[in-house]
């Protein structure tokens, strides 16, 4: 899996700690920074993701600031991106099978590096339900 990840400098070190970790996992990372802890504006890098996640040139995308909520609310101005600040295991879950999300938002400073895995995990490994859903998942889109 192809996977678009970038951070502001809050996000910086949980956002390397999950790009080795899904290395390691065999998937294919491309990392869209922030390339330091020096101070930056997250939307520019919340656009860079949900650009590419949009445009296909990766299947799906993380990104990680200090609460996640504002890489959310940026990522999801870009067409065709469902973002969703996740701070656990179910609302991973819930993002994928109900919400179809394609980027996930992470806090690095609200979550551990344990957590943080744990929640990329499950939203991986997690599929969109479809069903009842994909009318629901549609009326977001709509314009």
């Amino acid at each position: 899996m192809k996977i678009a990840i970038g951070s502001d400098h809050a996000g910086f070190v949980l956002k390397n700690e999950i790009s080795g970790y899904l290395r390691a996992k065999k998937h294919k990372v491309v990392d869209l920074g922030a390339f330091s802890e020096d101070r930056v504006d997250y939307p520019d890098y919340a656009k860079k993701v949900a650009k590419t996640v949009a445009s296909k040139k990766a299947d799906i995308g993380i990104l990680v600031c200090g609460s996640g909520i504002g890489m959310s609310m940026s990522a999801n101005k870009v067409k065709g991106i469902r973002a969703a600040v996740c701070e656990s295991v179910y609302t991973s879950k819930m993002s994928r099978m109900h919400n179809d999300a394609n980027i996930i938002c992470l806090g690095a400073r609200i979550l551990s590096k344990k957590k943080a895995f744990a929640i990329i995990d499950v939203w991986l490994k997690t599929s969109f339900e479809g069903g009842r859903h994909i009318k629901r998942v549609r009326k977001i889109e709509a314009k």
